[in-house]
């Protein structure tokens, strides 16, 4: 039986965790590698293209796709070629032992042969009102992804560090004005970063001032604004409202078993080899710098493809 709910009891080729673009990707790849791979896709499946409105910059779509409509899709697509899928949360892991060991949320115990981890990353958030209800109607957490419908229109961005300065110096190409607001009266993000935006004509700052509210009816129409400083508030018209105050990969379940840079990120020790034998890392839980949903495709197709050419390689 196939598709959520499905018992996960056997041995399996591989385990995929994850069900966002790198994720689909791999199961799509390996199961049409003829190894049945189980997909435990999280019980808030899709990753963070199931919070974006309208995607433009995927390839193979002439007009723009629904970001939810993208990973049905894929979903569709890998459960035709053979992937199985559990809808839940994976709460355990145990790479210690072969084979590995996956525990969900439900109480099932996995056992895989190969684990590609696709658990992608988390934006950080403001947690202010009309935060939530606005996403992808105007807030938005990655300005490659949507500052194509910003075009001439004015935006903010919330941050101080070389996230938060990227994401201006890209929109400042195509909206009308960009705003960054920052919470301190200094950047966090590097000297070459901030020479660049201070020198670009369409960026400004609003210093020492945080955001805590973003209104609109339907679409963001306006920021409030708290100066820190003279503890006042105001309201800034704007078009939309890019937080850019950092990723958290989603890894918790993998420290002390997985090597992991400072931030959190899993370590590569190949293309898509972790430092564990056996364990392939694919998309966003790695990526720190593109954060696409194509490249995040591209890692899963490679961790298909490493976690097949090790399997070949070990005792049947």
């Amino acid at each position: 039986m196939r598709g959520s709910g499905m018992s996960g009891s056997g041995m399996r080729n591989i385990v995929i965790l994850g069900g966002g673009p790198a994720g689909l990707t791999a199961a799509i790849y390996a199961a049409r590698a003829n190894l049945a791979p189980l997909v435990v896709e999280g019980a808030e499946a899709g990753g963070q293209l199931m919070l974006t409105t309208l995607v433009e910059n995927y390839p193979g779509f002439e007009d723009a796709v629904m970001g939810p409509i993208l990973m049905q899709a894929m979903r569709k697509q890998a459960e035709r070629v053979g992937a199985d899928f559990i809808t839940e949360d994976a709460v355990e892991v145990m790479l210690s032992r072969r084979p590995f060991m996956i525990a969900t949320q439900s109480g099932q115990e996995l056992a895989a042969r190969a684990l590609i981890v696709a658990t992608g990353a988390s934006a950080k958030l403001l947690g202010v009102p009309g935060e939530a209800r606005l996403m992808g109607r105007g807030v938005s957490t990655c300005a490659t992804c949507d500052g194509f419908f910003f075009r001439s229109k004015d935006v903010v961005v919330v941050g101080g560090g070389d996230s938060a300065l990227e994401e201006a110096l890209y929109l400042g190409n195509l909206a009308r004005s960009v705003t960054v607001v920052h919470r301190r009266d200094s950047l966090r993000a590097s000297k070459i970063m901030q020479n660049r935006a201070f020198a670009h004509p369409a960026i400004n700052f609003v210093w020492d001032s945080v955001v805590e509210d973003i209104l609109g009816d339907g679409v963001v129409h306006a920021v409030r604004l708290r100066d820190l400083k003279k503890d006042k508030t105001m309201e800034r018209r704007t078009d939309g409202v890019f937080v850019a105050i950092g990723h958290v990969p989603n890894t918790g379940l993998f420290k002390g078993q997985l090597q992991l840079d400072p931030l959190g990120y899993i370590k590569l020790s190949g293309s898509s080899a972790t430092s564990v034998d056996g364990v392939f890392a694919a998309g966003d839980v790695h990526d720190h710098t593109y954060r696409q949903a194509v490249t995040a495709a591209g890692y899963g197709c490679i961790a298909a493809i490493d976690a097949e050419r090790w399997l070949q390689g070990q005792p049947a």
